[in-house]
């Protein structure tokens, strides 16, 4: 115990009605361990939780325009001329960043 970094407990009783309180809130959360959850309310009062999903979208997209680029940047550097359909397609991607961007950024609260 004394190389523990928690090495103290507490214990306390709560009612029935109470636990499915409890249960219900932490239902909407990412914690599922009641000391975790316990300690973090006693502390800080409230506990935010930030939905990431459309960023990791965001991003996800990002990721795939960021391949098609790189595949005209190796055809360019390949056959040492930049073709005009090389130019097109770099235009239509730089097309779908803003348009990506655009979403994100009105959908956001």
């Amino acid at each position: 115990m004394a190389n523990r970094k928690r090495n103290i407990q507490m214990k306390f009783w709560i009612s029935e009605e109470e636990k499915r309180l409890i249960d219900e809130k932490m239902k909407q959360l990412p914690i599922r361990q009641y000391g975790a959850y316990f300690r973090k309310m006693a502390i800080d009062g409230y506990i935010l939780v930030i939905d990431h999903s459309e960023t990791k979208a965001y991003i996800r997209e990002l990721q795939a325009i960021s391949r098609n680029i790189n595949q005209i940047a190796k055809r360019a550097n390949a056959t040492g001329t930049v073709y005009e359909q090389d130019i097109t397609d770099i235009k239509e991607v730089v097309h779908e960043i803003w348009q990506l961007q655009r979403r994100t950024l009105l959908s956001q609260p």
